[in-house]
């Protein structure tokens, strides 16, 4: 398959969620992502982070980050690093990193520091507050964000505590953005010669990520909170209900899905009834409908109703982790493949969601810690006397 990143190369200095999200989007296009790591430690922290491990310095949740990218250790804090690291940085295109703010000027990572070893390169910063204010050496991660950013405040049932999302979308969003907002930068340095560097904070993302209750808020003074049930802040009936056994989720986003719910449960009388007869007094009225709602969906179990209604409204069942995945839909569209990983031949992990013409990317498994070292070495011309100098110095 002809990959629409081919022949970009990005270095990465990156830990944990949000930066090897990033790169991993770019590698999973084609793009050549060299993972650089120091050679004093176990590289990503995240290869230590259980509970599964693949053998030494790898674990599975460290190859959810990082499949499709080569391995270099070096430490960029030694001179002879540095050096090693500025010959990769003439033939690359790009920088990538996700550390705090203060740090890509100490570390020499930013298009400052590398403009005159490569005019071009584009330099990608992912920190957690940015670069360029008074939190620029704060540390903080994705709940964090979600945190102060306002997402707790709407995330829950409306009689209990704050609630944040059960998986660090803050992170992928973030790294997202990021992929995007370099790979743009790449495109104007091939077409004027020069790079810089592409900021994305997870604060910002995170703030970005308000929209509409954002300008609700901006303009109107109206603040957002929890609605019972997961509901819609403004339609109605868009949330959970009670099935016989579980739940389901509808999203009555229009007045014709509306109509085609009171249809399809027989209840013609709920688009007469005066407390539903628009978007406005159904969400007045949210509560009575809900509990009517309930009593209808808990005569049947959860997979009778979504067969009722599949292909007519919005409905989905609500599934546990392994429901999810175990879903026959998630086969059908071929969401899950096997890599060969030396410690765990046929690891099962999931695809890229992007297709091209129709077929999904290819996938590898995620390198053992330094495990293109020599090879990369090689092809920024070290042979082997110099790179055996290199690893007695410490340097890789």
């Amino acid at each position: 398959m002809s990959l629409p990143l081919e022949g970009l190369r990005v270095l990465t200095l990156e830990q944990y969620g949000a930066g090897p999200y990033c790169s991993m989007f770019m590698a999973d296009m084609g793009a050549e992502v060299i993972k650089v790591e120091n050679p004093s430690s176990s590289g990503d922290f995240a290869r230590s982070t259980g509970p599964y491990f693949l053998g030494e310095n790898d674990s599975q949740y460290f190859q959810a980050f990082n499949l499709n990218k080569r391995s270099v250790t070096l430490d960029l804090k030694a001179e002879k690093g540095r050096e090693v690291f500025h010959r990769l940085v003439e033939k690359s295109d790009a920088v990538v990193n996700n550390m705090r703010g203060n740090q890509p000027a100490k570390l020499g990572i930013d298009y400052g520091a590398l403009k005159d070893v490569n005019p071009e390169i584009v330099c990608g910063h992912i920190s957690a507050y940015g670069r360029d204010n008074t939190r620029a050496s704060w540390p903080g991660y994705d709940y964090l964000m979600q945190a102060e950013a306002g997402f707790l405040s709407v995330t829950g049932e409306p009689d209990g505590p704050p609630a944040r999302f059960g998986l660090s979308l803050i992170d992928f969003m973030t790294g997202t953005m990021l992929a995007y907002g370099v790979t743009a930068a790449i495109l104007k340095a091939k077409r004027t010669g020069k790079g810089g560097d592409v900021d994305v904070s997870l604060m910002e993302a995170a703030l970005h990520q308000l929209t509409y209750p954002g300008v609700w808020y901006l303009n109107e003074g109206l603040i957002t909170g929890r609605a019972p049930r997961g509901a819609h802040p403004s339609v109605t009936p868009s949330q959970l209900v009670k099935s016989k056994d579980g739940w389901v989720f509808i999203m009555c986003q229009n007045p014709k899905f509306w109509g085609l719910l009171t249809e399809g449960l027989n209840r013609k009388d709920l688009a007469e009834d005066p407390r539903f007869v628009d978007l406005g007094a159904r969400l007045e009225n949210r509560i009575a409908l809900t509990e009517i709602l309930d009593e209808e969906f808990s005569q049947l179990p959860t997979d009778a109703w979504v067969e009722r209604f599949k292909g007519i409204i919005p409905i989905s069942p609500v599934y546990d982790m392994a429901q999810a995945l175990d879903n026959p839909f998630v086969d059908e569209i071929d969401m899950i493949t096997e890599v060969n990983h030396p410690d765990r031949p046929g690891l099962r992990v999931l695809n890229n969601p992007i297709k091209l013409d129709g077929k999904r990317v290819p996938i590898r498994h995620a390198p053992k810690l330094g495990a293109d070292t020599d090879v990369i070495l090689k092809e920024v011309g070290y042979d082997d006397e110099n790179i055996a100098a290199l690893r007695d110095a410490g340097a890789i």
